[in-house]
C-alpha cells in the first residue's frame, strides 16, 4: 500500500522521517573495516600503452585482491575504473589482507620491466555503515576513499596504506607497531583535519627504508618501488632516470659516477643490487661488476665510483614520534 505523504502534518512526517532512520540503522547499521584500493599512476599508463595493456594492469589489481580478501575472510563491494571497495567484520584481517596485496604486487613486478610494475595506495577505516550484504554505502565509505586518495593529492606516486586513527585503534599490539605517524590530513568535504597513519607491510629489520651519504651527510628516503635507479642524471629524453640522483662535492668526482650506475630491485626476502655500469661499485668491500647482483642487507655500505659511501638504514625504528601512541 503506497503511503500519503500529501495528509500528514509536518511535525507527522519529521518524527516518521526519525522513525524510518533508526529503523534504517537497526536492521542495516553495522561497523565494518571499509577499504579502497587503487592503481598508481592508471591514466599515465593507459595513455602510453592503450586499452588493453592498462585494463589487463586494472585487471591484476583485482585479481589480488580477491585472492587476498578470500584468504582474510573479507568481501569484494564494488570495482569502478582503477578502484576497488571491500570490507571485512573487522581491522586487523583487513590490514593483514592490504598488507598481503602490497607483497602480492611487489612479488608479481619481480617478473615485469618497470614501466609495467603495478603499484598500489590503499585506505582502510573503521566505522559505521548501511549494508544489506550487497550494498554498503555511508560517510565511512567516502571518508575511506578520501583517505586513499590522500597520497595522491600530495603528489605521493609510490605504494603505500593509510589507516584512520578509528582503524588504528582496532588493531593489535603487533600491527601497532608497524604503523607510523602521517601529517594530519586536510581531506576534500571533510572537517576537521584528519590523523592518519601508514601501515608498513615490510620488515623494517630486512628493508632499508633511506640511504645516507657518509662524504656529503644527505639522506634520502627510498620510494616505496619495487626497482629503484640511482646514477647522477635525473632525467634522460625527458623521462626519469633515476629515483636518487647521486652528486659528489666536485663536478671532476661527480662525472666519475656513471649516468645509471646500480639498481636495488625488491624481493621477497630484501634488496638485492644489480651494478649497471663498468665504473666501480662495492658492497660491503666486495667489488660488484656489471651485470652482476648480490644481496643488500639493512645497514649495507655501498662504495660508487670509489667518490661516495652510501649506507642503507631503517631510521625510523628510532625517530620520536613516528609511532602513533
Amino acid at each position: 500500500m503506497a503511503f500519503d505523504t500529501e495528509s500528514p502534518t509536518l511535525q507527522e512526517l519529521l518524527r516518521l522521517q526519525d522513525e524510518l532512520s533508526a529503523a534504517l540503522q537497526r536492521r542495516f547499521g553495522q561497523t565494518l573495516a571499509v577499504c579502497v584500493t587503487d592503481v598508481v599512476g592508471s591514466v599515465e599508463y593507459f595513455r602510453r600503452f592503450g586499452d588493453v595493456a592498462g585494463r589487463a594492469l586494472q585487471q591484476r589489481h583485482f585479481d589480488l585482491v580477491q585472492e587476498a580478501i578470500g584468504a582474510h575472510g573479507g568481501r569484494l563491494v564494488d570495482t569502478a575504473g582503477d578502484g576497488a571497495f571491500f570490507v571485512f567484520p573487522d581491522a586487523p584481517s583487513a590490514a593483514e589482507a592490504l598488507s598481503a596485496i602490497q607483497r602480492a604486487a611487489s612479488a608479481q613486478n619481480l617478473a615485469r620491466p618497470r614501466e609495467h610494475h603495478l603499484t598500489l595506495r590503499g585506505g582502510l577505516h573503521w566505522g559505521f555503515v548501511l549494508t544489506d550484504g550487497v550494498s554498503v554505502a555511508g560517510d565511512s565509505v567516502n571518508l575511506c576513499a578520501r583517505v586513499a586518495g590522500s597520497g595522491k593529492e600530495e603528489g605521493l606516486a609510490e605504494a603505500e596504506l593509510r589507516l584512520t586513527r578509528a582503524a588504528y585503534l582496532e588493531l593489535p599490539p603487533a600491527l601497532r607497531m608497524r604503523c607510523r605517524a602521517l601529517p594530519a590530513a586536510h581531506l576534500k568535504g571533510v572537517e576537521p583535519p584528519v590523523t592518519l597513519v601508514a601501515l608498513e607491510w615490510e620488515d623494517e629489520a630486512t628493508f632499508p627504508t633511506s640511504v645516507r651519504c657518509e662524504e656529503t651527510g644527505r639522506v634520502w628516503t627510498l620510494p616505496r618501488r619495487d626497482l629503484l635507479g640511482f646514477g647522477r642524471i635525473a632525467e634522460h629524453e625527458g623521462v626519469k632516470a633515476n629515483d636518487v640522483v647521486l652528486e659528489a662535492a666536485s663536478p671532476e668526482a661527480t662525472s666519475m659516477i656513471s649516468r645509471w650506475h646500480f639498481e636495488l630491485r625488491r624481493g621477497t626476502t630484501g634488496f638485492a643490487l644489480r651494478a649497471l655500469s663498468d665504473a666501480r661499485t662495492e658492497v660491503n668491500g666486495v667489488t660488484v661488476g656489471k651485470g652482476c647482483e648480490v644481496p643488500l642487507p639493512l645497514g649495507a655500505r655501498v662504495v660508487v665510483a670509489r667518490t661516495l659511501s652510501l649506507v642503507f638504514v631503517s631510521p625510523r625504528e628510532g625517530i620520536a614520534g613516528t609511532r602513533m601512541p
